[in-house]
């Protein structure tokens, strides 16, 4: 079975894109050289939005974040180096970089590319103070085990919005034939066999993206063929096949809920470009809506966000692909007096995304009428909700299910001093406050930074007024 295609827009005179070079990190093993730089100095930038201007413009979109740290790991399966672009210059991704150092991989960043050779790797278990930070970087533990037999990778980090278990990884990886223990904060893993994985079959529970992709990469290199079902449909799955595919493993059937894998005995490097982030284009879509703007964004694969589009259209928007970009208009001499609310319900895709479910939430505040917002994918993301309700927003949760009244006429959302506390929820305030009225100051911005590449400098080439207020640390 063939991977799916998919359609890519590119606009034809792109913006400049907005590419820091990541620093080329040191191979330092010593965690405290690592630790210690980070915490003489804690800087605790903010936003600050005057809110009421409209967007125009275009916006380059970065490439995929969760794409990104899940071929990052990938990378560790293979011999030679692999060649990446558009990995995204994010906080997570560089955690992820710094993973890579641990274990021994060297990582080169050059004109926007990045070069990761694997062949050096002398270890099996990676920082934890790293892999605390982050949810992807648990990913490891897959290749580790695949290809040295081996490996052990402390619990995953990453936003507090819910529970993240571990036991689909484990119970896959025991389905392929490896030792599995939870002890001492870390998972401990070895092939049973003293050689290395066997191939298997094994159904997940939940069709949870990183317990997917962490055993596809895992059984890349099993001896025999593994079959996985009940797996995860997203988009960024279907990046790591083509990843893992033009590195030479075998893996049919991505996109679709169960995957065929047959097992390589080794897998080289290869060049590859990340997806574009599809979260990101997402948020831009709803930061036109939410502006009554009108704004266009390349590149974008609109089967990616056709869920948020549908609702958009429906709200009132137009959306439209030409010249080689996705355009969103929220204007109201082209879209009438006011758009409309609608409901949601968050589910694996190509269901409505969790992670746009706080930003859809902000627009929601501004629309006409009732609209209902059911999460069913993290039990705890709904902690936005209490800074959006700072601004005015009227909205009533209960559980997992928020009511949200919206406004009949002008927004009744006013500045505030608002805190984020989690990447997505914090962006959704950023959109907040582009809409309300006055001034709206964001603290503990670090975590929408893990997420959105320079948002900031891309809003205000759209005509945002948004600062970044870099605090100048006292002299002792």
């Amino acid at each position: 079975m063939a991977l799916p295609s998919f359609t890519l827009l590119h606009h034809q005179n792109p913006s400049k894109t907005y590419f820091i070079s990541l620093q080329k990190q040191s191979h330092i093993h010593s965690r405290l050289q690592t630790q210690t730089p980070a915490k003489a100095l804690t800087i605790d930038p903010k936003f600050t939005i005057t809110g009421g201007n409209k967007l125009s413009g275009h916006v380059p979109i970065s490439g995929s974040k969760n794409s990104a740290l899940s071929i990052l790991a990938a990378t560790l399966c293979c011999s030679g180096t692999s060649k990446l672009h558009g990995v995204p210059n994010l906080s997570d991704t560089r955690t992820m970089v710094s993973i890579l150092h641990s274990l021994g991989a060297k990582v080169e960043v050059y004109n926007g590319e990045m070069l990761v050779n694997a062949d050096g790797v002398g270890s099996v278990e990676p920082w934890p103070e790293e892999i605390e930070k982050i949810r992807g970087g648990f990913f490891v533990i897959g290749p580790l085990l695949a290809r040295f037999g081996e490996a052990a990778v402390a619990l995953p980090g990453g936003c507090d919005i819910g529970a993240r278990p571990v036991d689909l990884y484990i119970g896959g990886l025991r389905a392929l034939g490896a030792i599995v223990e939870l002890r001492d904060g870390k998972v401990h893993a070895q092939a049973g066999n003293g050689r290395g994985l066997v191939g298997g079959r094994f159904k997940l529970d939940y069709p949870s993206v990183g317990a997917t992709e962490t055993l596809m990469m895992a059984a890349s290199m099993a001896d025999g063929v593994t079959v996985l079902s009940n797996v995860a449909k997203e988009p960024e799955v279907i990046d790591l096949a083509r990843f893992l595919t033009g590195s030479g493993a075998c893996v049919e059937g991505a996109g679709s809920d169960t995957l065929f894998i047959r097992g390589k005995s080794g897998l080289h490097g290869s060049e590859y470009a990340v997806s574009p982030d599809r979260v990101e284009a997402g948020t831009f879509m709803l930061a036109a809506a939410i502006t009554r703007s009108s704004i266009s964004m390349s590149p974008v694969i609109p089967s990616h966000v056709a869920c948020l589009t549908d609702k958009l259209l429906a709200a009132g928007c137009k959306i439209e692909c030409a010249h080689g970009a996705l355009e969103v208009s929220a204007v109201p001499a082209y879209v009438g007096d006011g758009l409309r609310g609608f409901d949601i319900r968050t589910c694996p895709f190509p269901g409505f995304p969790t992670d746009l479910q706080p930003q859809a939430m902000a627009l929601l505040t501004t629309c006409n009428g009732l609209s209902l917002v059911e999460e069913t994918v993290f039990e705890n993301r709904m902690s936005h909700v209490r800074e959006l309700r700072k601004l005015g927003a009227k909205i009533r949760v209960c559980g997992r299910t928020a009511l949200v009244c919206g406004k009949e006429e002008e927004s009744a959302l006013l500045g505030s001093q608002l805190l984020a506390t989690d990447l997505r929820g914090g962006v959704s305030l950023v959109l907040a406050g582009l809409a309300a009225e006055g001034v709206t100051e964001i603290s503990g911005i670090a975590h929408i930074d893990r997420g959105y590449e320079n948002i900031d400098v891309k809003l205000r080439f759209l005509g945002a007024d948004i600062k970044r207020l870099i605090p100048i640390p006292s002299p002792l």
